[in-house]
C-alpha cells in the first residue's frame, strides 16, 4: 500500500487553498451573496449566458443553480481534497442522497459496507429499493466480500473510512483497484471521520469523496452542510441534480463552513492527539471491555489506518464492562463531554448508540449490526487533553 501522508493538506492550505485573493471590494473574508436571483444587463447578455457563451464563468441565473459564496466554499474543499471540483449541499445526507440519485438508476445495483451511518444505510436499503435500485450489504472492510458481491449491474460501491461508529478503515487503494478492474463501477467514500487532514481518498484512486461539513469542516456545531469532491465530469452530474431537486446550501452556512475550514488542521491535529491518549487510557482501564480506535495496535484496521491516514481521528468508541446500564452510568458521570448527537466540533460530545442512534432496536437487533448495548461513542473536542483523560477516567470509575 502506498503511503500518502506527505500529501496531506497543511494548516497553510486550510487557510489559503482555493481562495481568490481578488475578491470584489478587496474584502479579506468572503462576502455573503444573500440573493435568490441574478440580473442581466440586457437581452444580448442573457442570450449569451443561455447559449453558454458568457465570458464570466461565475455568472449565475438563479439561486438554485449556484451562488458565489457557495462556489468559493466548493473551490476550497476541492483544493484541500486535490479534486478538480466540488459541489455543496445543505447537509451531509443531502450530499449522500444527491450523489446516489445522480449515479444510479432503476435496475442498478450498489454495494454498501455495513458499518456506516444509519441514515445512509436506510437510504440505500429502503429508499432506493423503492425505486428499483438493488443493494448488497457487506461487512466493514471486507474487500473479498465486496468483490464477490459485484454483479453485472453493479454501478456503485459506497463506504465510509473510518466507519461510524466502530472506526473500521477500508484499504481504499485496494478497493479502488478491485472496482476499476470490474469496468463501469464508481466508488464513493464518506471521509467525514477522516477529514482531508488525515486522509485523501481521491489520491488512492477513489472516484468521489463526501463530507458531512456539519462535522469537522465547520467544526463548531453551529451549521449544517455537505460537500462532494471529485472529477469535474462527475461533479457536474451532482450539480445538475442539485439544481433540479433544490438541495441548495444557504450562502450564510457556506460562509460559516469556510470560517471553520481556516482552523481545520489545527483542530484535527489536537483532536488526533487527545483521542489517541484517551484510547490508550481506556485500553488500560479495568472497566473497559474493548476500544475501537484505528490507531491502536489492537484495532483490526491498525495496519491500514496507519498507512493511509495521518492520524486516527477524533472519535473513540469503547465498550464498558457491565452492560447497557453500566455504560449509561459512565455517560452520565462525564462532566466535560455533553450528551448529544453529532461529532467533529470543538466541544467533546458523548453518546450511547443503543439509546440514541439505534434506540428503536433491541439487543438482538443491535447484535446483528455489530452494536454492543454497552458501546459508548466519544467525539473528542479541543479541550485540554489531560482534562479530558482525567474526566473520562473518573466517569469510568462509576461503571
Amino acid at each position: 500500500m502506498s503511503t500518502r501522508k506527505d500529501r496531506t493538506p497543511t494548516s497553510t492550505d486550510a487557510v489559503h487553498a482555493g481562495i481568490d485573493r481578488g475578491r470584489s471590494h478587496h474584502t479579506l473574508t468572503p462576502s455573503i451573496a444573500q440573493t435568490a436571483t441574478y440580473t442581466f444587463e440586457n437581452t444580448a447578455t442573457l442570450e449569451r449566458y443561455m447559449r453558454g457563451e458568457d465570458p464570466d464563468p461565475e455568472r449565475e441565473e438563479y439561486g438554485r443553480y449556484g451562488n458565489p459564496t457557495v462556489r468559493e466554499l466548493e473551490r476550497r474543499v476541492a483544493a484541500l481534497e486535490g479534486a478538480e471540483d466540488a459541489v455543496a449541499f445543505p447537509s451531509g445526507m443531502a450530499a449522500t442522497s444527491s450523489a446516489l440519485l445522480s449515479l444510479l438508476k432503476a435496475g442498478d445495483h450498489v454495494v454498501l459496507f455495513r458499518d456506516c451511518y444509519r441514515r445512509t444505510r436506510q437510504f440505500v436499503t429502503q429508499t432506493l429499493l423503492r425505486f428499483g435500485i438493488e443493494h448488497t450489504v457487506v461487512a466493514a472492510g471486507d474487500l473479498a466480500a465486496m468483490e464477490a458481491a459485484i454483479r453485472p449491474n453493479t454501478r456503485l460501491v459506497v463506504t465510509e473510512s473510518p466507519t461510524n461508529p466502530l472506526n473500521f478503515c477500508v484499504d481504499l487503494e485496494k478497493l479502488a483497484a478491485i472496482v476499476k478492474s470490474k469496468g463501469r463501477i464508481r466508488t464513493l467514500v464518506d471521509s467525514t471521520f477522516a477529514t482531508p487532514i488525515n486522509s485523501l481518498p481521491l489520491s488512492l484512486g477513489i472516484d468521489l469523496v463526501l463530507h458531512s461539513a456539519t462535522k469537522y469542516l465547520s467544526g463548531h456545531n453551529d451549521v449544517l452542510g455537505g460537500v462532494v469532491a471529485g472529477p469535474s465530469h462527475l461533479i457536474s452530474l451532482l450539480r445538475d441534480t442539485r439544481g433540479i431537486v433544490g438541495s441548495v446550501l444557504d450562502p450564510h452556512a457556506a460562509f460559516l463552513i469556510m470560517r471553520g475550514l481556516k482552523t481545520l488542521a489545527l483542530r484535527v491535529e489536537r483532536q488526533n492527539a487527545s483521542a489517541l491518549a484517551l484510547a490508550k487510557a481506556f485500553e488500560r482501564h479495568p472497566n473497559v471491555e474493548s476500544v475501537h480506535y484505528p490507531w491502536l495496535e489492537s484495532h483490526p484496521s491498525y495496519a491500514v489506518a496507519t498507512s493511509q491516514m495521518r492520524g486516527g481521528g477524533a472519535v473513540v468508541s469503547f465498550v464498558v464492562r457491565g452492560g447497557r446500564a453500566a455504560a449509561s452510568r459512565v455517560v452520565d458521570a462525564a462532566r466535560i463531554p455533553q450528551i448529544a448527537a453529532s461529532l467533529g466540533g470543538v466541544e467533546s460530545l458523548i453518546e450511547q448508540p443503543a439509546i440514541m442512534s439505534f434506540f428503536e432496536l433491541g439487543d438482538d437487533e443491535l447484535g446483528k449490526i455489530g452494536i454492543n448495548p454497552a458501546l459508548i461513542r466519544l467525539s473528542v473536542g479541543i479541550e485540554d487533553t489531560d482534562d479530558l483523560v482525567a474526566d473520562l477516567l473518573n466517569a469510568l470509575s462509576q461503571a
